[in-house]
């Protein structure tokens, strides 16, 4: 993960992982307090069969004790240097150890306690005082010699990582506790104690094991001890997570589409959504065991940017379910153990005859549809449809999206596609001119999301009602939906109170969740109307976003007093993250109650120094309470964290231009737009500024080559009209108050600056 991933990652609520525990968390689903995790060994007496698939696979070797028989990489002495900073990798008494730069930048040797991971790199797992565990970021390469593996790595390649950053290997972002360790281990309790900065972090399995994903078995266990009348008897067979369901269904092949098709169709998600507790990019809002309800457990991430490409294909580390709900292979019910034995974690087939097991052979593993010579590495269907990305250097892995290869859309919109993941050499152009010979060639009449996101995020206005008809649209994947509604809230569009109301009574949690999400840019006593509702949704991850915006209404009612408790209890499960005390800094700012805002936002910058929204809001809770030197104060130590960062000049400037210092302010939006060329906003106030000051030249320099990044922002277009009027360009100003107009249309302001400006036309 590089540093802006890493950054970018920590908004709102922090995206961490699922940590597991049979303890009832405040504002969470009671969990049965005589419910217990027994262990992999006890579930081995009775379910030997699957014990023995599962020993020895992925999910066994995710986390364990280094030992002779578990570190695979080589500590004989081995060294490896890096950007100035050298490890040194060797044994000592049984024990495996490195000595490289400590947290204070002074060589130190440290213990290696556990392995993390096997293959195709593996971590290994040091201790640091508070509890915590830290994850090296010198890893080891354990693919074979012949690909280029057993060899010690960074995985930090470009980067120059000194003592006290975020991305060392003592840093936030390699925290085992924090960031990895719900995924590794079973019945984890992170156990943060905020007030000393401490983890008391324990499992019941050190490894992925059977209870993570079917929850603790001590009820179960109970129910298997008794007799054989008894189980008769008794319906509930005590597990937590129910997922024999999949084998009930056949799989049916359709002669007409060479597909088969499940009967019956799928009524529960729940294999599918156990897996995602691990295998998404996604929010932790409880500690409860794994199961159907995801979405009381989780917040998931959108087709963010930054997180997904345009179209939807990954693009960050996103960890499959966010694309998968994309895919057609979940809308027709197929599930992670359709192609996944679910112990051994082995495909249930190799290469194209897993796929043949639903799509007709003759049909589909043909030259006629691949296009590509039989036995070829073109000819497999995960290439086209699969394609792939590699993360922490030589990890591969492939989107589960199962596209249709698309590399029109790439000359369009500049979005990756399989074809030319082979043909490098080969331009998009050529991909899509030579896929429109094949026969059969269809796929570009579908419906496609792609330029309707790329020009949203382009800041193009013009995409509006576009984004309304995907938000409305129910046959469209919830995520894309909901990606639609979020997006358009960016807007200012008429029709996005109509499109929040109607997705605050979807079905999908996922556009439910979003519409409270965005409902801040509605008029409070809409806001209520809409999302009062919403409070007592059985989910909490839409709960707790409609009491988060309604927390400054003048609603009263018991359901939000709950969702605020839940919301705040979410944060403070998540204190060891410094976005869990923004969030709550920012609730109590918007309740009226500075003081705690400002103590919350203290301890933000406190737990983590390096997180700059902290900073941002702190000032900003300064400049409502007009103390503008320590807004400055608090800005310039931001800068001091991060000189690069484009909003804190930003703000650092508004701070300035507030306390009359205009010269000292346009420094400092100044190096905001440099820093920030592709940010509309930016670029919009330094423009400002510099009219202000009197420099409407350079202004409309700034502003004219913001608006041919953005040609569709109104901010931009409304600025560039009245400064050019005002300088007497009439008819230049003319032409950008018809563009705004006409992008805006029925805004009254718009259309009397473009009669006046006719009027005053010579």
């Amino acid at each position: 993960m590089m540093r802006t991933e890493f950054t970018r990652s920590l908004f709102i609520i922090a995206f961490c992982g699922a940590i597991v525990s049979c303890d009832p968390q405040p504002g969470s689903t009671p969990v049965d307090e005589s419910i217990n995790y027994v262990g992999a060994t006890v579930c081995a007496e009775c379910h030997a069969r699957q014990a023995s698939a599962w020993s020895g696979s992925h999910h066994d070797r995710a986390m364990q004790e280094a030992g002779i028989d578990t570190v695979l990489g080589d500590f004989e002495n081995a060294r490896f240097a890096h950007a100035g900073a050298s490890t040194r990798f060797f044994r000592r008494e049984g024990e495996y150890h490195a000595q490289l730069e400590g947290p204070d930048g002074e060589p130190t040797d440290l213990r290696v306690l556990y392995t993390f991971g096997v293959e195709p790199l593996q971590q290994y797992l040091v201790g640091l005082p508070g509890g915590r565990l830290q994850a090296l970021t010198v890893a080891w390469d354990s693919r074979p010699r012949s690909v280029g593996g057993q060899r010690w790595f960074s995985l930090y390649p470009d980067e120059v990582v000194p003592s006290g950053d975020v991305l060392h290997w003592s840093g936030a972002a390699n925290n085992w506790n924090s960031a990895c360790a719900h995924c590794h281990s079973t019945g984890l309790r992170k156990r943060y104690d905020a007030q000393a900065r401490e983890y008391q972090t324990s499992w019941s399995d050190i490894d992925v094991a059977c209870e993570a994903c079917h929850g603790p078995g001590s009820k179960h266990l109970t129910w298997a001890r008794l007799s054989d009348a008894e189980r008769a008897s008794e319906s509930n067979p005590g597990l937590i997570t129910e997922l024999a369901a999949r084998d009930e269904a056949r799989w049916v092949m359709n002669a007409a589409t060479g597909i088969a098709e499940r009967i019956p169709r799928r009524s529960s998600h729940t294999e599918t959504q156990t897996c995602a507790h691990c295998h998404s990019r996604r929010a932790l809002l409880s500690e409860d065991p794994p199961g159907e309800r995801f979405f009381d457990s989780h917040q998931l991430a959108l087709l963010e940017e930054g997180l997904y490409e345009a179209d939807g294909q990954i693009l960050d580390e996103v960890f499959v379910y966010g694309s998968f709900l994309q895919s057609r292979m979940y809308a027709a019910g197929v599930s992670c153990g359709d192609c996944h034995e679910p112990h051994s974690l082995a495909l249930r087939a190799e290469g194209n005859a897993l796929c043949v097991r639903c799509h007709a052979s003759e049909r589909f593993d043909t030259r006629r549809h691949h296009q590509h010579t039989p036995g070829s590495e073109g000819a497999r269907c995960v290439e086209c449809h699969m394609p792939s990305r590699t993360y922490m250097q030589v990890d591969v892995r492939r989107d589960h999206g199962f596209r249709v290869p698309r590399p029109d859309l790439s000359v369009k919109w500049d979005v990756p596609n399989a074809c030319n993941s082979c043909h490098a050499q080969r331009s998009a152009r050529w991909a899509a001119t030579a896929l429109e010979r094949w026969p059969d060639r269809r796929t570009q009449a579908r419906p496609n999301f792609t330029g309707v996101f790329a020009r949203s995020r382009r800041g193009d206005s013009a995409s509006r009602s576009e984004l309304r008809e995907l938000a409305g649209d129910a046959a469209l994947p919830g995520i894309v939906r909901a990606t639609a509604l979020h997006e358009l809230s960016r807007h200012r569009s008429p029709s996005l109170a109509q499109a929040i109301a109607e997705a605050a009574r979807d079905a999908d949690p996922l556009l439910r969740a979003a519409s409270a999400r965005v409902a801040d840019a509605l008029a409070p006593p809409e806001r209520v109307r809409i999302l009062r509702p919403l409070l007592s949704d059985r989910l909490r991850s839409v709960r707790i976003e409609a009491g988060r915006s309604l927390a400054e209404s003048d609603e009263q009612s018991s359901a939000l007093a709950a969702a605020l408790e839940e919301y705040r209890a979410v944060q403070v499960m998540n204190a060891d993250q410094p976005s869990a005390h923004v969030n709550l800094g920012i609730l109590h700012f918007r309740r009226g109650e500075l003081d705690r805002a400002d103590a919350a936002f203290r301890d933000a910058i406190a737990t983590g120094p390096y997180f700059l929204p902290a900073y941002v809001n702190l000032a900003d809770l300064y400049r409502v309470q007009n103390r503008e030197d320590e807004a400055e104060s608090i800005l310039l130590r931001a800068l001091e964290v991060d000189r690069e960062s484009a909003e804190v000049h930003h703000a650092l400037g508004l701070s300035l231009v507030r306390q009359g210092r205009l010269s000292e302010a346009l420094e400092q939006l100044g190096e905001a737009a440099r820093l920030a060329p592709e940010v509309a906003r930016i670029q919009y106030v330094y423009g400002i500024a510099l009219s202000s000051a009197a420099r409407s030249v350079e202004a409309l320099r700034i502003l004219s080559s913001a608006h041919e990044r953005h040609p569709h922002d109104v901010q931009l277009l409304s600025a560039l009209a009245t400064i050019s009027r005002d300088m007497g360009r009439k008819r230049e100003a003319l032409a950008y108050a018809r563009k705004l107009e006409a992008l805006t249309p029925g805004n009254a302001d718009a259309s009397a600056l473009r009669r006046q400006l006719e009027a005053d036309r010579p």
